[in-house]
C-alpha cells in the first residue's frame, strides 16, 4: 500500500507521492499508467495528474509531474505551491524557504505558515522564455507575440511564452462565452508546436486584474493552472494591456503575479489546500486496466 495526500491550488488538483518516508518501487515501472488510472474521476481517486515528490542531489526536494493522460510535464504552478506546503505539514523540513528541483530547473518558494500549517506559497518561476525556438513554436519569427493562428477557418492572436512549459495566450472579449474545449484542443495539438502546448484565454478587465481560463495540455480545462497564469501577465505586459502586477483571476480563485523588471523574474502567489490522505494498492489499480469495459466488470463482480 502506498499512502498519498489529494491536494489542489485553486482547484488545480494532484494526488502527490513522497518517496522520503516510503519506497516508492512498485510505482515507477508503470508511471504513466499508472498516473491515469489515479487520475480517473470515477475509477481513481480523481485529479488532474499525479505528482511525486523525491529527493534531490541539487536543491531541497525533487518534484515529477504526471498528466492526467500519462504524460510527463516540466512544471506547474499549483503543484509546486502544493509540494512546498506537503514537505513543510509533514516534518519533512523546518525550512520556509526551499528550492525545488524541477524538469524546467530549479524554483524557489518562500512560503507563509500559520498556525504551523503553510497557507500561502511565492514560487519563483524565474525568466519568461520568449525565443520561439526554445518554447518551441514551429516559426520563422524570432519571438511569437501578437502572431496570427488559423483553426477551423477562425483567426486567432496568439502570443507564446514558456515558463519552464509552453504557452500560448489568446486575449478574448467574454471569456466566460468562450468555447475553450473546442479551441483549446485543437490549439494543443497544432502542428505549430511540436511538444504540444497550454492554451490560455484571458480577458483584461482593467490595468490590475485579469481573467482566464486555461486549456491544459494532456489535462485539458483545469480549474487554475500557475504557470499559465505567469504566462498571461507577461503577455499581457508584452502587447501593452496591462502593468507588471496584476491579480489573475482563474476559475478556482485569484493568483498574484508580478513580472519583476529588474530580476526579468516572474513570482506567484497563491494558496494551497490539502483535501485528504489515503492509501492505494497498486497491483490492484494495475489488475483493473485491462480495458475500461474489463474495468467497469472487475469492480462490479468483486
Amino acid at each position: 500500500m502506498l499512502r498519498f495526500t489529494k491536494m489542489h491550488g485553486l482547484g488545480n488538483d494532484y494526488v502527490y507521492i513522497s518517496s522520503i518516508d516510503q519506497s516508492m518501487s512498485e510505482l515507477m515501472e508503470d508511471l504513466a499508467e499508472i498516473a491515469q488510472l489515479i487520475s480517473d474521476r470515477h475509477f481513481g481517486v480523481g485529479s488532474d495528474g499525479l505528482v511525486l515528490i523525491l529527493p534531490s542531489e541539487i536543491a531541497d526536494f525533487k518534484m515529477r509531474i504526471l498528466n492526467r493522460d500519462g504524460s510527463e510535464a516540466e512544471m506547474c504552478g499549483n503543484a509546486i505551491r502544493c509540494v512546498g506546503k506537503y514537505v513543510y505539514d509533514n516534518g519533512l523540513t523546518v525550512k520556509t524557504s526551499l528550492s525545488i528541483e524541477t524538469l524546467a530547473g530549479i524554483k524557489k518558494l518562500d512560503m507563509m505558515v500559520r498556525n504551523g500549517k503553510v497557507e500561502l506559497v511565492q514560487v519563483d518561476m524565474g525568466e519568461p522564455i520568449l525565443s520561439s525556438a526554445d518554447i518551441p513554436v514551429k516559426s520563422d519569427k524570432p519571438r511569437f507575440i501578437s502572431q496570427r493562428v488559423e483553426i477551423d477557418n477562425e483567426i486567432y492572436t496568439m502570443t507564446c511564452i514558456s515558463m519552464g512549459n509552453p504557452h500560448g495566450v489568446i486575449f478574448v472579449e467574454d471569456v466566460d462565452k468562450f468555447p475553450v474545449e473546442k479551441v483549446g484542443s485543437k490549439i494543443e495539438n497544432h502542428q505549430l508546436f511540436p511538444k504540444k502546448i497550454n492554451v490560455e484565454f484571458a480577458q483584461v478587465i482593467n490595468q490590475d486584474i485579469i481573467k482566464m481560463r486555461v486549456w491544459e495540455r494532456g489535462a485539458g480545462e483545469t480549474m487554475a493552472c500557475g504557470t499559465g497564469a505567469c504566462a498571461v501577465l507577461v503577455a499581457s505586459v508584452l502587447n501593452r494591456k496591462t502593468q507588471r502586477k496584476a491579480i489573475v483571476k482563474l476559475l478556482g480563485g485569484d493568483l498574484f503575479v508580478e513580472w519583476n523588471e529588474v530580476e526579468n523574474h516572474v513570482y506567484m502567489t497563491g494558496p494551497t489546500i490539502k483535501v485528504f490522505d489515503g492509501e492505494i494498492n497498486i497491483n490492484a489499480l494495475l489488475s483493473t486496466n485491462h480495458s475500461k469495459d474489463n474495468r467497469s466488470r472487475n469492480y462490479f463482480i468483486n
